[in-house]
C-alpha cells in the first residue's frame, strides 16, 4: 500500500537541509472551525464519516444556522461519497451566504466524482472570465475550489466518454486562461489548483496555457506549472524550460529537469548533466539524474560512472563505520538505475564491473541495481549474480526447519533483475533465464519434484520474496504458468494469494483457472487481517466475463467488508449482471463513542510524535482538527509500541519516505483498515500523509513528502507535518528502522 498509486537523500556533507517551507507561496492552510462546533454535532458528523452513511441526520446540518457546521457537514458529505448528496451540496455552491461554507461544498462535490455537479461548477467558473476583462468580484476561493473539482470529476469518467471530458477540460483551461491575463493580480490560489487540475483532466492544448506561468515572480507557481508539463509530458517552450535549470529555487530546477527528461529534450543534455553532478540539493540532482536516463544519449554514462564511483567508495567507507543504510545509497540508486536504461543490452564492460561493485555493496538486496545489472548485460547478471546467490545457500533439497544464507529481500531483489531478462533480445539470455527461474520456483512449491540438474539451482526460497518469484516466472510465459500459479491458493500468506490472483487476471478467459479462483474465494472471504486476497481474486473472476463468475462475486456482497462490499457491485455493474449499490450499505466501524470523543478531544490542542530513527530524530506536528481519527489511530498505534523497530521500505528522492508496514514489504497492515479523512491541507514540502491502496484502505503505512507533491492533494489523507528534522527525513535511506514513537499531547 502506497501512495499514488500508486505501485516509485545522500552524503551528509553534501546535502541542504531545506526549511519546511521550501517554497515562497504555499496554499492557504484551511481549517474546518471544528474547534468551535459542539462536541454532540461533531460526533454526529464523524460518526457518519467514519460508517460512510449520508442520511437525513448529515443532510439537516447542511441547512444548519451556523456556517461552520454547515461547512463541516459540507466536507463529511464529500469524504462519504454518497452520488445523492450532490443535489445538497450543489445548493450550498449557489445560494449559501458564507463563502467559506461554499468553496467546502465545491471540495465536496469534487470528492464525490459525480458529473452530477460537473454544470454547476462550470457555471461558477464561466462567471468569472467575463468579456469586458475586468476583474470579478467573485470569493477566489469558491472558484479555486470550483476548478479543483472540475479536474477531479473529469479524471474519474472513463476515456469512452469523451465529449464530457473535452468539456470540463475546456473549461479548466478557461480559468487559467483568464488568470493568465491578470498578472498585476493574480489569484494564486486558483492558479495552483488549476495547474493540478489541468494534468488530472489532461485536456488538449494544455501546453500553450500552462507555459505562460513560467514567467511568474512566485517560484511556486513556476514549480507548479512544471509539475503538470512534467506529468503530461509537454514539449512546450524547451528554452525557457532549460533557461530554468539554473533557477534560484531547487524545486523549480528540479521540475525543470523532470520536463527536459519527459519532453526527451536532447539540446538540454549538457544543462542536464551540469546539474545531475554538481547541483547541491539532492532532490535536484536524482531528477536530473531520472531525465538524463531518458534522454538515452551515452554520453551521460562515463560521468555519472566517475560520479557514482565517488559515492560507492564514500558508501563503503561509512558502512563500515556500522551505519548499514548509508544514505549514498540513494544517489547511487538513481545512478544504477540510469546507466540501466542509457546502456540497455549494450553488454557494456564498464558497466558490468560497475553494477557488479555495486551489486556486492548493496548485498544484492537494491531492485534497482539488480535491475540495471540484468538490463545492460543480461548473461553477465544470470551468471553472475544469480549463481553467487545459490552458492552462498549451499544449493540442495532444503529442509522446513532450515535458516536461510541470505534475507527475503535478497531473494526478491534478484527475482526482479531475473524477471528483467525476459525483455532481453538474445533469445538464449531468455532461455538460460527460464532454466534458472524454473527450478526456484519449483523447489519452493516442490511442483514434480525437481531432477538432479534442477536441484543444484535450489535454495529455500521465504514467504515474503514468493510473489516476485512468481511473477519473475510469469514473465517468461512458461506453459504451464496457470497450474503452476492455481496451486498456490493453498498457501496460508495473503500477498501470496493475491498476486496468484493477479497474475491468474492477466491470463485470457479460462474455465480451469475460473473453478480455482471460485474455490479460492470463501478462504479468502475469511482472512482476518488483510483482504488483499479477497479484493484481486474478485477482480480475477469479474475478467472471467461469465455467468459463474458473477455468482461468486455476489457472495462478496454479504462480507462484513465494505471494501470488498463495494468492489463486488463495482465488478457485477460493470459485468451487466445487476445494480446492487444497496448492498454496500456503511461500514461496520471498530469505533466507538469512546474513540471518537477521544479523537475530537485533542482539536486545538497540540498533539507531537518525536520519530526515533537509525538515523536520528524527526517530530510530527499532527492536525486533529483536519483529520481526526487518522491521527487517532496513529497515536494509539504508536503508544502500544507498534512502530518501534519497523524498517523504512520505501523511499523514493524527491518524493517521500513511507513506513508503518510491519511485513516491512509494502504490503503491512494493523489487521483493520480506516476511512480516509481527504482534507485541504496541501501536500507540501514535510507533510505526513496516509499510504493507501485504494479509498479508505488506509491502516498503519504512512509516508513524509520531500518536496511538494500537488497531484497527492485531496486524494490521501494528510494528517501532521514534519515541523523539525528535515534534514533528519532527507537522509533516511530504504532499510533504515524506526527505533521508537515518542507520543506528546499537551
Amino acid at each position: 500500500m502506497h501512495p499514488m498509486g500508486f505501485r516509485n537523500a545522500l552524503c551528509a556533507s553534501l546535502l541542504v537541509v531545506a526549511s519546511v517551507t521550501a517554497v515562497a507561496a504555499q496554499r492557504p492552510k484551511s481549517k474546518t472551525a471544528a474547534a468551535s462546533i459542539s462536541t454532540n454535532i461533531l460526533l454526529r458528523i464523524i460518526r457518519a464519516e467514519d460508517q460512510r452513511r449520508w442520511d437525513d441526520n448529515l443532510k439537516s446540518l447542511l441547512t444548519d444556522k451556523d456556517p461552520k457546521v454547515r461547512k463541516r457537514a459540507a466536507l463529511a458529505a464529500g469524504r462519504i461519497g454518497d452520488e445523492r448528496a450532490v443535489p445538497a451540496l450543489i445548493e450550498l455552491l449557489k445560494g449559501d451566504p458564507d463563502n467559506d461554507v461554499r468553496q467546502m461544498a465545491a471540495f465536496g462535490i469534487g470528492e464525490i466524482e459525480s458529473p452530477a455537479g460537473a454544470e454547476s461548477l462550470i457555471k461558477i467558473i464561466g462567471t468569472l472570465a467575463r468579456p469586458s476583462g475586468r476583474a470579478p468580484e467573485v470569493n477566489g476561493p469558491v472558484r479555486a475550489r470550483a476548478v479543483e473539482a472540475l479536474g477531479k470529476i473529469a479524471a474519474a469518467l472513463p476515456e469512452s466518454d469523451k465529449e464530457r471530458k473535452a468539456a470540463y477540460g475546456a473549461a479548466i483551461l478557461e480559468a487559467l486562461r483568464f488568470e493568465a491575463g491578470r498578472r498585476s493580480r493574480p489569484d494564486t490560489l486558483t492558479i495552483l489548483l488549476g495547474l493540478t487540475a489541468v494534468l488530472r483532466a489532461k485536456p488538449e492544448g494544455a501546453g500553450p496555457v500552462v507555459v505562460p506561468f513560467l514567467g511568474y515572480a512566485d517560484p511556486r507557481i513556476i514549480a507548479d506549472a512544471l509539475n503538470t508539463m512534467a506529468r503530461l509530458r509537454l514539449k512546450d517552450n524547451n528554452d525557457e524550460v532549460r533557461a530554468l535549470l539554473r533557477h534560484s529555487d531547487p524545486i523549480v530546477r528540479a521540475n525543470a529537469a523532470r520536463v527536459v527528461g519527459a519532453a526527451e529534450d536532447k539540446g538540454a543534455f549538457e544543462a542536464l548533466l551540469d546539474r545531475a553532478l554538481h547541483d547541491n540539493d539532492l532532490r535536484v540532482r536524482v531528477s536530473a539524474i531520472r531525465a538524463l536516463g531518458s534522454l538515452q544519449d551515452e554520453r551521460a554514462a562515463q560521468p555519472l560512472f566517475d560520479r557514482g564511483g565517488t559515492l560507492v567508495s564514500s558508501y563503503q567507507a561509512t558502512k563500515t563505520r556500522k551505519l548499514v543504510h548509508p544514505s549514498e545509497v540513494n544517489e547511487l540508486l538513481e545512478i544504477a538505475t540510469a546507466i540501466g536504461r542509457l546502456l540497455q543490452g549494450t553488454n557494456n564492460k564498464e558497466a558490468f564491473a560497475w553494477l557488479r561493485k555495486l551489486h556486492k555493496a548493496t548485498d544484492a538486496s537494491a531492485p534497482e541495481v539488480e535491475l540495471a545489472f540484468a538490463r545492460t548485460n543480461p548473461t553477465g547478471y544470470l551468471l553472475d549474480s544469480t549463481m553467487s546467490l545459490v552458492v552462498a545457500e549451499q544449493p540442495h533439497d532444503p529442509g522446513p526447519n532450515e535458516v536461510p544464507a541470505v534475507t527475503w529481500r535478497q531473494q526478491a531483489s534478484i527475482a526482479q533483475g531475473l524477471a528483467e531478462t525476459a525483455n532481453s533480445k538474445d533469445e538464449n539470455d531468455k532461455r538460460v533465464g527460464a532454466l534458472i527461474i524454473s527450478p526456484f520456483v519449483r523447489c519452493r512449491l516442490r511442483i514434480n519434484s525437481p531432477g538432479k540438474k534442477e536441484k543444484a539451482l535450489c535454495f529455500r526460497l521465504q514467504t515474503l520474496a514468493v510473489s516476485d518469484y512468481l511473477r519473475a516466472y510469469a514473465a517468461f510465459k512458461p506453459i504451464d504458468l496457470a497450474e503452476v500459479l492455481r496451486q498456490q491458493f493453498s498457501e496460508s500468506d495473503v500477498i501470496i494469494r493475491a498476486t496468484t490472483a493477479e497474475l491468474l487476471g492477466e491470463l485470457p478467459p479460462d474455465k480451469a483457472n475460473e473453478r480455482a479462483l471460485i474455490a479460492a474465494l470463501p478462504l479468502a472471504l475469511r482472512d482476518k487481517d488483510l483482504n488483499d486476497a479477497a479484493l484481486a481474486i474478485l477482480d480475477a473472476l469479474g475478467k472471467q466475463k461469465s455467468a459463474a463468475a458473477n455468482e461468486a462475486i455476489k457472495t462478496g456482497l454479504d462480507s462484513s467488508d465494505h471494501l470488498i462490499r463495494r468492489k463486488a457491485v463495482a465488478l457485477l455493474k460493470a459485468n451487466g449482471a445487476g445494480d446492487f449499490s444497496s448492498r454496500i450499505g456503511y461500514v461496520q466501524t471498530r469505533n466507538t463513542e469512546a474513540d471518537y470523543r477521544r479523537a475530537i478531544g485533542r482539536i486545538g490542542k497540540k498533539v507531537t510524535a518525536m520519530v526515533v530513527t537509525s538515523k536520528g530524530s524527526f517530530v510530527i506536528e499532527f492536525l486533529p482538527e483536519e483529520a481526526p481519527l487518522t491521527v487517532d489511530n496513529f497515536v494509539m498505534l504508536a503508544r502500544r509500541g507498534y512502530f518501534n523497530g519497523q524498517t523504512v521500505p520505501r523511499v523514493v528522492p524527491n518524493f517521500v519516505i513511507q513506513t508503518g508496514d510491519p511485513r516491512g514489504d509494502q504490503n503491512g497492515g494493523p489487521g483493520y483498515s480506516i476511512r480516509c479523512e481527504i482534507n485541504e491541507v496541501p501536500y507540501d514540502r514535510a507533510a505526513v500523509g496516509m499510504a493507501l491502496s485504494g479509498k479508505d484502505t488506509g491502516g498503519s503505512q504512512w509516508f513524509v513528502t520531500h518536496s511538494p507533491q500537488p497531484h497527492l492533494d485531496g486524494g490521501y489523507t494528510v494528517f501532521g507535518r514534519v515541523v523539525s528534522g528535515m534534514d533528519v527525513v532527507d537522509r533516511i535511506a530504504r532499510g533504515d528502522t524506526i527505533r521508537r514513537v515518542i507520543v506528546n499531547e499537551r
